[in-house]
């Protein structure tokens, strides 16, 4: 092993990304983020053929952002490995950056405006011949970053983790698998960017449903999004942008998905980041049912794609944004200067455990939105578990786009990984799918880049509210950063999502399809326990199909998958009680 440290480090500070056109929209999204970009491969350092002794050996740059409010400070310390196979650390990194604001704004921002800064290291080739480090075997290798800022109660820690193939890893042998029913569909009005979807495919080995790909996260001019591509630097300041649900799901259609979300900020319904004290409830509420009809009506006109409206509930600081997928209300609680609450149903701010509660008893279905360590307290801790918590929410967003991106040719390389949280809350005890969305908050709705949340819903069904509801109800449901490949997880036949009793050998499948042909470089099938922190674990020599036989006892497991390009799929998990 060889430590790289120091002299292969460049760290440049950058300037301010706008978060907002107002110091208002800056401040609900001010949270410490850190974003690692890695390319799409390593070479691992080796010369190319007929290259001289010598001569200088190929090397990739490794990207990362970050954003941190001004009140904690300007300093982010970080630090970067390169894990092989085996988990053993080959390469590491560490700095700092200092992050500021551009100059033009720097005087009228807020306590909450952020500053940003990037850094960007190299690999994996050696610095000079006479120092040369063995270069990497080829294989699937993972990059860990972990970045700190603020003191005290400000302090924060961001753990990132994306796969990385270096060299060409061997493709791993996968049984044959025709991947089940997509909604044949080509764009309806091809624009630039705009991709036809791939030929229906039949469903085989007995999985009688089809896959039907969607983002579930972005905002619209009602709350901070639907800003125009010309002129969209961030978050918009609410309901100010020109591009409303309508237009968010007319260009979903066309640019070939299959459904779309619009999660408007429930606490913007009033027209302001914080509180309009001068708001009619009025109009706040008819603005949330006159989205739900849209949304029913854009559906009834376009019986091929879903279309979806409801609210992303709760703010950054001290809390956590989380969806809520199908609630006919208006959830709030901001009141006007004559007490009147700017909602339907009052909900205290940030109290998740009573959110809970009352999604259950409504039958309200609620998806975890780029969740991280401290957020979502309840049961007196964060990511704390609770009955109506579990019941009601059914999704975590493990992977997201920039949520501020203008890329239209789906090809935005700043991407956040949440898994290592999503794994928390499935080990504090959460039955949750994974889902992979963008957050979008410009006009490009599902094409900032390729990935999906799929959901898989019975052949005999239509495309409805309903037959979605129930599949996402069920985790029949993957999430993808391909929108052309699939991944379906069994175990003794029972499907990704599905909680059941087992008793002597337990055998875990994995089939995986790709249209455009990419292979799988590696897999991983994930195990822990509900209720035992810091349990879940890979499963060594995990295969395509993996026999085990549990301890006794409550289990999950999920299958991860990384293609030969980087891109990852991660099944829904299945829950077993061991006998």
């Amino acid at each position: 092993m060889h430590i790289y440290s120091g002299p292969s480090v460049m760290v440049l500070v950058g300037g301010l990304v706008w978060i907002g056109p107002c110091a208002a929209a800056q401040r609900e999204h001010a949270e410490f983020e850190a974003v690692l970009e890695p390319p799409a491969s390593l070479a691992g350092g080796r010369a190319s053929p007929g290259a001289d002794a010598g001569a200088a050996m190929a090397a990739e740059t490794i990207k990362l952002h970050f954003t941190l409010p001004r009140d904690m400070g300007n300093r982010v310390a970080w630090r970067l490995e390169l894990r092989n196979p085996a988990g053993l650390t080959v390469r590491r990194w560490r700095g700092a950056a200092t992050t500021r604001l551009a100059p033009d704004v720097a005087a009228n921002a807020s306590a909450g405006a952020s500053g940003v800064a990037s850094a960007s290291v190299t690999c994996c080739a050696p610095q000079r011949p006479g120092r040369m480090a063995a270069p990497l075997t080829s294989g699937v290798y993972q990059l860990r970053l972990r970045a700190e800022a603020g003191t005290g109660r400000a302090h924060d820690v961001i753990l990132q983790t994306w796969d990385v193939p270096v060299g060409t890893p061997p493709a791993l042998a996968l049984p044959q698998f025709r991947p089940l029913a997509t909604l044949r569909r080509a764009a309806a009005t091809p624009e630039p960017g705009a991709v036809p979807r791939a030929p229906l495919a039949e469903a085989t080995d007995g999985l009688p449903y089809t896959v039907y790909y969607g983002n579930l996260h972005s905002q619209s001019s009602h709350s901070d999004g639907g800003g125009a591509l010309n002129d969209c630097h961030g978050a918009q300041e609410p309901q100010s942008a020109p591009f409303g649900p309508e237009d968010a799901f007319d260009y979903a259609r066309r640019h070939g998905l299959d459904f779309l979300m619009t999660s408007e900020h429930n606490h913007m319904y009033d027209g302001s980041e914080g509180t309009n004290a001068a708001a009619d409830p009025a109009q706040a509420k008819a603005l949330y049912h006159g989205g739900l009809s849209a949304a029913a009506a854009y559906t009834a006109a376009h019986p091929d794609f879903l279309a979806l409206y409801g609210m992303e509930w709760g703010v950054i600081s001290n809390g956590g944004h989380l969806n809520i997928l199908n609630s006919g209300e208006l959830l709030g609680w901001e009141r006007n200067t004559g007490g009147a609450l700017l909602a339907d149903t009052a909900t205290a701010k940030g109290d998740y455990g009573a959110l809970y509660t009352l999604m259950r008893g409504r039958g309200w279905i609620g998806q975890f939105n780029h969740p991280k360590a401290g957020q979502f307290r309840a049961a007196g801790k964060p990511l704390g578990y609770t009955e109506d918590g579990d019941a009601a929410m059914a999704l975590c967003e493990v992977m997201n786009s920039n949520a501020f991106s203008i890329n239209t040719t789906e090809t935005e390389g700043r991407r956040s990984n949440y898994e290592e949280t999503c794994k928390r809350m499935l080990e504090a005890g959460y039955h949750l799918a994974f889902a992979s969305n963008q957050d979008n908050h410009c006009a490009n709705w599902g094409m900032s880049y390729t990935n999906r949340t799929a959901v898989l819903i019975p052949d005999s069904a239509a495309l409805s509210s309903a037959s979605f509801l129930d599949a996402i109800r069920a985790r029949r449901v993957f999430a993808t950063m391909d929108k052309q490949a699939q991944i379906v997880f069994t175990a003794n036949g029972h499907l990704m999502g599905e909680r059941f009793s087992n008793s002597g050998p337990l055998t875990l499948e994995v089939r995986h399809a790709n249209a455009a042909g990419k292979q799988v470089a590696a897999l991983a099938i994930m195990e822990g326990v509900p209720g035992r922190a810091g349990s879940a674990a890979a499963l060594p020599g995990a295969a395509a199909s993996t026999t085990i036989t549990p301890a006794p006892g409550e289990h999950f497991y999920y299958a991860r998958i990384t293609q030969d390009d980087g891109t990852l799929l991660w099944s829904a998990p299945v829950w077993v009680t061991q006998q």
